[in-house]
C-alpha cells in the first residue's frame, strides 16, 4: 500500500498528531467519535489508524524498537529464545460474529496468542476464536517468530496448553525446540514459573490498555494490530526512560 508523504499537499494534519489520537484510543479505550477536541477530527484519525493498520505499519516500528531495546541491553538484534501464551479477549456486539466459547475461561470471545523475547517484548500476535486450542497456533506463531528474528530462534518456552506431538513437530518444522514448563506437583498458592513469567508481565502491561480489555473490533486485524500498537506505546516510554537516564 502506498502511504501519503506527510509533506504531501493533500494532507491536513501532522502525522504526529493523528499517531498521538491513535495511542490515546488504544490506552483509553475512548471510541473514535469521542475523540477530545484538541486531537484531530476522529474521520481523519480512523482513515490514517486503517492504512497504517492495512499497511501492518506498527508491526515495522515494534521490531525496530525491540531491536533497539535488545541492543541497548547488550543482547544481540534477534532473539535466539521466545515464550509463548495466550489471552481471551470478552466479545462485544462489534465482534460476536467471528467469537467463539473458551470452555476453560468460560468466556465467549476472542483469542490473543502472543509470542514475546525473553526481556517481554512482542514479536507476534495472532488471533483466532476463543474455542480454538493454543497447540493448534503454535505453528503460525513460529513461523511468524522466525520471520520477524531472521531464523535466529533457537527455542520456544510453553505452558501445559502446548503439550503433545503436533505443537512439537510445529515447532520443529520452523526449527525451533518448543519446551513446556509445567507446575510442581505440590504447586500451593502464586508460583513464579521460571521463563513463563515474563510473557505474564508482558500481558499485564497490555492489560494496562484499555482498549484490550474486551474485542471491541469488527476485524481480527484490528486486535491484532492494536497489541502491537500498544507494545509500540510501552516500548517508546522504555525507550525515552534511556535518553533521560532514569528507570523505565
Amino acid at each position: 500500500m502506498l502511504l501519503v508523504r506527510e509533506d504531501a499537499g493533500q494532507r491536513q494534519h501532522p502525522l504526529r498528531e493523528l499517531f498521538n489520537a491513535l495511542r490515546y484510543v488504544v490506552r483509553t479505550g475512548c471510541t473514535w467519535r469521542y475523540l477530545p477536541h484538541d486531537l484531530p477530527l476522529w474521520a481523519a484519525c480512523y482513515q490514517q489508524w486503517a492504512r497504517w493498520r492495512d499497511a501492518r505499519v506498527f508491526e515495522a516500528l515494534t521490531d525496530d524498537l525491540r531491536q533497539l531495546l535488545r541492543l541497548n541491553s547488550e543482547r544481540p538484534a534477534a532473539p535466539s529464545a521466545v515464550i509463548l501464551d495466550s489471552r481471551t479477549r470478552q466479545s462485544t456486539p462489534e465482534s460476536g460474529h467471528r467469537a467463539g466459547y473458551d470452555g476453560a475461561k468460560r468466556r465467549k470471545g476472542s483469542k490473543v496468542h502472543v509470542a514475546v523475547d525473553t526481556l517481554g517484548h512482542l514479536l507476534a500476535a495472532v488471533v483466532t476464536p476463543a474455542n480454538e486450542p493454543d497447540r493448534a497456533q503454535v505453528g503460525a506463531l513460529a513461523h511468524v517468530v522466525q520471520a520477524v528474528a531472521g531464523h535466529q530462534v533457537r527455542l520456544a518456552y510453553a505452558d501445559q496448553g502446548d503439550t503433545g506431538d503436533a505443537p512439537q513437530q510445529a515447532a520443529q518444522q520452523q526449527s525451533i525446540d518448543l519446551q513446556v514448563v509445567k507446575l510442581g506437583h505440590t504447586k500451593r498458592g502464586f508460583v513464579l514459573l521460571p521463563r513463563r513469567w515474563v510473557v505474564e508481565r508482558s500481558l499485564r502491561w497490555s492489560a494496562r490498555y484499555k482498549r484490550l480489555a474486551r474485542d471491541d473490533e469488527r476485524l481480527a486485524l484490528s486486535l491484532q494490530q492494536l497489541h502491537y500498537l500498544a507494545f509500540v506505546g510501552i516500548m517508546l516510554a522504555k525507550v525515552t526512560a534511556l535518553n533521560l537516564g532514569v528507570s523505565p
